[in-house]
C-alpha cells in the first residue's frame, strides 16, 4: 500500500475524530442536544446530512456494481429514489419538523407516534423501537460489509493483524472510527461529519467517470458496450422495473433520514434544504451510474478481471489515479459507509434509551445519565452489527434492500398518514406498523423477492407498503380516534 494513500486515509480519519471532538464541545449535555443537536441545524448541513446518511456504501459499491453487471436497466433504482426523495422533502419534512416539536417536543420517531396517538402510546413506542433496532442492526451491518470489502480489495496485507483477515480488519477499523465520533459528539458530530462526507462523496463520483471517459483512447468506450448494455429496458420485465422504481417508497419510512427533518432550525428553511439535497443527490446518482457503465466498458477493453462487481469503484481507484488521489477516493467510499452507519447507530441508540430505558427502567433518569446510556447503546448495536457483517460473502445491496424495504413498509404509510390524515387512530397505526414489517419479513422468507410464479421476484417493499397502507385505513375507519397529546 502506497504511503500517499495511507496518508490520505489517515488525514480523513483524523478529520472525522476532530469533528467529533468539536461537536462534543458545542453540544448541550442533555438528550435534546445529544440526539437532535438542539433542533438547530442549518439548511446546508441538514441537506447533506440527510443525503449522505441515506446513500451509504451502496452508492459507491452496490449501485455501480449492479450497473457494471447488468447495464443501464439498473438505473431504474436511481430514478425511483430521486422521485421518492423529492416527495419526502415536500410532504414529510415540513410537517414532521412542525408536529414533532408541537406534540410534546418528541426526540425520536417512536415518541412522536406515541404523542400523536396517545391511546396506543406505549405499544407504539415499544413496537416501533423494536423494528428500528432490529432492521438498523442489519442495515448497519451492510455498511460494515462495505468497509470490509474496501480493505479486502485495496489494502491486502497492508495492515497485518495476526489471525485476522483483511476483511475483518476493515470492518473493525470502520466501526471503530464511527464509534469514536458518534459516541463523543452525538447528533451534531454525525451531522457535521455527514456534511463533509457528502462533499467528498459527490466529488469522487464526478471525478472518476470523467477520468474514465476522457483518459482512454478516443472512441474506445463508445465502440465496445455489450448488446443492450445502454438500454433502460433491455432484458427488463414489468415486475423488475416496478421493483426498482418502488425503492423510492422507502424514503417516507427511513428513521435515519427523516430524523434530520426534526433537527433543522426552522420550518421555513426546509425548502432550501430540500433543493440543496436534491441537487447533491442527482449529481451523486448520475455519477454512480456513470461509474458502473464506464467501468464495465473500461474493464472489457483494458482489464482488469472483476470477480466482484461491487468492487469496481475500488479497482478503478487503484488503476487510474495517483496514490494520493486513490486515498481520497477510498475516503469517499468510507465517507459513504460511515455517514450511514453513524446515523443508524444514533437512531437505534435513541430508541433504546428513550423508548426502553427511560420508559420502563428509569423514568426519572437524569439528562447526563440518559446521554451516557445512549453512548452505551451505540456500542451495543455496533457489536450486534459486527456479528452479522462477519460473513465475507454478504452483499451490500442485498442487505440494504432488505432493511430499506422493512423500514419503508413498516413506517412509510404510518408517517405519511400520521402527518396528513387527522382521522387516523392509534389502533390503525399499530396495525400498519406490524403488518408492514410482517409482510416484508414473510415475503423475504418465502423467497418471493427473488422468484414469483415462475418469473422474476417482486421487491418486498411493494406488498409490504400496500398491506400496511390498507391496514391503517381499514382499522382506523373501524376505531375511534383520540386527541393527540399537546
Amino acid at each position: 500500500m502506497n504511503t500517499y494513500t495511507l496518508a490520505s486515509l489517515a488525514a480523513y480519519f483524523l478529520l472525522m475524530v476532530a469533528i467529533g471532538i468539536y461537536a462534543w464541545a458545542k453540544t448541550r449535555a442533555d438528550s435534546s442536544g445529544y440526539l437532535l443537536a438542539g433542533r438547530n441545524l442549518g439548511p446546508a448541513v441538514t441537506a447533506l446530512s440527510a443525503g449522505a446518511s441515506d446513500m451509504s456504501g451502496w452508492l459507491l459499491l452496490g449501485l455501480p456494481g449492479a450497473l457494471f453487471a447488468s447495464g443501464l436497466v439498473e438505473a431504474w433504482i436511481a430514478i425511483g429514489l430521486t422521485a421518492g426523495a423529492a416527495l419526502n422533502w415536500i410532504i414529510v419534512a415540513p410537517r414532521l419538523r412542525e408536529q414533532t416539536e408541537r406534540l410534546g417536543d418528541a426526540l425520536t420517531i417512536p415518541q412522536f407516534l406515541a404523542n400523536r396517538f396517545p391511546e396506543a402510546g406505549t405499544l407504539l413506542r415499544v413496537t416501533s423501537a423494536v423494528i428500528i433496532v432490529g432492521f438498523f442492526t442489519v442495515y448497519t451491518a451492510s455498511g460494515m460489509v462495505g468497509g470490509g470489502k474496501l480493505f479486502e480489495t485495496a489494502f491486502a496485507g497492508a495492515l497485518p493483524v495476526a489471525g485476522m483477515s483483511d476483511y475483518m480488519v476493515g470492518i473493525l477499523l470502520t466501526a471503530g472510527i464511527v464509534l469514536v465520533y458518534t459516541m463523543i459528539g452525538g447528533f451534531l458530530a454525525v451531522s457535521l461529519t455527514d456534511f463533509v462526507q457528502g462533499v467528498i462523496m459527490m466529488s469522487a463520483l464526478v471525478i472518476m467517470p470523467l477520468v474514465i471517459l476522457t483518459g482512454t483512447e478516443p472512441g474506445t468506450l463508445a465502440a465496445r458496450p455489450p448488446e443492450g448494455f445502454l438500454s433502460l429496458t433491455h432484458g427488463a420485465s414489468l415486475i423488475g422495473i416496478i421493483s426498482a422504481v418502488t425503492w423510492g417508497l422507502g424514503y417516507f419510512g427511513q428513521p435515519h433520514i427523516i430524523v434530520r427533518f426534526m433537527a433543522i432550525d426552522k420550518v421555513e428553511n426546509v425548502p432550501l434544504a430540500g433543493w440543496i439535497c436534491m441537487i447533491w443527490m442527482v449529481i451523486s446518482l448520475v455519477g454512480a451510474v456513470a461509474v458502473g457503465l464506464s467501468g464495465r466498458v473500461y474493464a472489457d477493453t483494458h482489464g482488469p478481471v472483476v470477480e466482484d462487481p461491487e468492487t469496481i469503484f475500488i479497482l478503478l481507484a487503484q488503476i487510474l489515479f495517483h496514490p494520493a488521489v486513490t486515498g481520497f477516493l477510498y475516503a469517499a467510499l468510507l465517507a459513504a459507509i460511515m455517514s450511514t452507519i453513524s446515523s443508524q447507530l444514533l437512531v437505534s441508540s435513541s430508541s433504546l434509551t428513550e423508548d426502553f430505558y427511560r420508559l420502563f427502567l428509569r423514568r426519572n433518569a437524569t439528562e447526563a445519565e440518559a446521554v451516557n446510556i445512549g453512548r452505551l447503546c451505540v456500542a451495543l448495536v455496533a457489536g450486534a452489527a459486527l456479528v452479522i457483517a462477519a460473513d465475507p460473502d454478504s452483499e451490500v445491496l442485498g442487505l440494504v434492500s432488505n432493511a430499506w424495504a422493512g423500514f419503508g413498509a413498516a413506517f412509510g404509510p404510518l408517517i405519511l398518514l400520521a402527518l396528513t390524515w387527522e382521522r387516523m387512530t392509534g389502533a390503525g397505526a399499530v396495525a400498519g406498523l406490524v403488518t408492514g414489517a410482517a409482510v416484508v419479513a414473510g415475503w423475504i422468507a418465502l423467497g418471493w423477492n427473488k422468484a414469483l410464479l415462475g418469473g422474476p421476484g417482486l421487491y418486498e417493499i411493494v406488498p409490504g407498503f400496500a398491506a400496511s397502507l390498507l391496514a391503517i385505513l381499514v382499522v382506523s375507519r373501524l376505531t375511534a380516534p383520540r386527541k393527540a397529546q399537546v
